[in-house]
This record gives structure tokens, C-alpha cells and sequence, in this order.
């Protein structure tokens, strides 16, 4: 039996890690009494929420595979959720937004358990993961608020995604919408932080600033 197979896990509370953080509040999550966002109740009261590492770029396969465990092995009353914290981007392609969901956190996944030292080796054992987040062998459980800011902050990023697109200063490009549409100018501001770029247009012989979101305008091939 190898070293690692000999380690054994404690469900004695004082053996784990507790952290907590405050939880940012996302416009439209639920909220409990103290006007924090939450989740839903667990299924099992048993359950608390770990960090798993896995493989960046597999947490969607590693989610996959931890659920097929789930039900071939029975374990239904042991796992309950399993969340993968995504954001969308909007990408302009050919001039047409295409918004695609990518992970903001790579190589962690959230799984809700009610964790034992079997299911410690299950969960360890499976293709891609690499551990648990935590000190030693003590993994660490997540507050629900915490997940919940992680999770709410997906939502609230689905109800705005941001647009994965650079401009540059002086750089052509044509507006697409509004009043100034089909118009070309040049960049002579940008701004990231508001997806905002400020367009000098000649209007009436004047070159006017124009400022507009990165969506209403696209670049001019050369």
C-alpha cells in the first residue's frame, strides 16, 4: 500500500480548515436574513463545500467524471453539487458577437459532501484531479457565502459579458450603431475597465470625439 493510499482522514470538525469570507452581493441573487447572498439549503445537512484541484483545462471532464462516480457507486447521499464557476465573454467574429462561456477559475472545482475518508480516496482517485484545496492532508471547507460569490458573480457576468476584443490608439475602425453608424475614425481612447473606446469622427469637416461601447464598433481591415 502506497503512502498515500495510508493516509487517513478525520471527520473530527477541529481537524479541518474553516475559512470564511464575506460575500460579494450580485444584483438579483437570493439574499438571507442579514441581506447576504446565499444558496439553496443542502440537500443533507452533513454536507459542507471543498475546492478540488484538477488538470486547468479539464474541470469540465473532471466534473463529469465525479458525477458518473456519483451514481455508479451510490453515492447520491455522500455528493451533492458539483459547480464549475464560469464567465461569458462576447467575442466579435466577422463583425457578429458570439458569446462563449470559459471557466475564471482554473483548475478548481466546487463539490459539495459529506466527506469520510472513503470518499476522501474516490474523489483523489479520480482521472484529472489532483488533490484537495487545504494544509497537509486537512482539506479545507468553503462557506456557503463564499461559494455563493463565486457562483452569483457567473450569473451576473452571463448578464453582462464583457467583450474579448483589444483596440488600439490610432487605430481604424468603423461605428456600427447609433447615430454615427458607418461612419469610420480613430481610436484615440481606450478604455477597459468601462468597455469603452473614444473614436475621433470627422463631422461637418470637424473632428469630433465620439465615445462608445466596444460592441458598436469594429475594426477596419487594412
Amino acid at each position: 500500500m502506497s503512502e498515500e493510499q495510508q493516509h487517513e482522514f478525520t471527520q473530527d470538525p477541529e481537524e479541518f480548515v474553516e475559512e470564511t469570507t464575506p460575500a460579494a452581493l450580485e444584483a438579483g441573487a437570493p439574499v438571507d436574513a442579514e441581506g447576504a447572498a446565499s444558496l439553496e439549503p443542502p440537500a443533507n445537512e452533513r454536507f459542507k463545500w471543498y475546492v478540488i484541484h484538477a488538470y486547468s483545462g479539464f474541470e469540465r471532464k473532471v466534473k463529469e467524471a465525479i458525477e458518473t462516480r456519483k451514481h455508479s457507486f451510490g453515492l447520491q447521499d455522500k455528493i451533492g453539487r458539483i459547480e464549475i464557476p464560469l464567465e461569458s465573454h462576447t467575442e466579435l467574429v466577422n463583425g457578429k458577437k458570439k458569446i462563449t462561456e470559459k471557466v475564471f477559475l482554473p483548475g478548481y472545482v466546487l463539490v459539495e459532501m459529506d466527506l469520510d475518508n472513503d470518499l476522501w480516496h474516490t474523489i483523489k482517485n479520480t482521472p484529472r484531479v489532483t488533490g484537495f484545496l487545504g494544509t497537509g492532508d486537512k482539506p479545507v471547507s468553503m462557506s456557503e457565502e463564499e461559494v455563493s460569490s463565486l457562483l452569483f458573480r457567473s450569473e451576473a457576468s452571463k448578464e453582462k459579458p464583457q467583450l474579448k476584443i483589444k483596440f488600439e490608439k490610432n487605430e481604424s475602425v468603423r461605428i456600427t450603431e447609433g447615430p454615427f453608424a458607418n461612419f469610420n475614425g480613430l481610436v484615440d481612447e481606450v478604455n477597459e475597465d468601462r468597455q469603452t473606446v473614444k473614436v475621433m469622427v470627422t463631422i461637418f469637416g470637424r473632428s469630433t470625439p465620439v465615445e462608445l461601447e466596444f460592441g458598436k464598433v469594429e475594426k477596419v481591415e487594412a
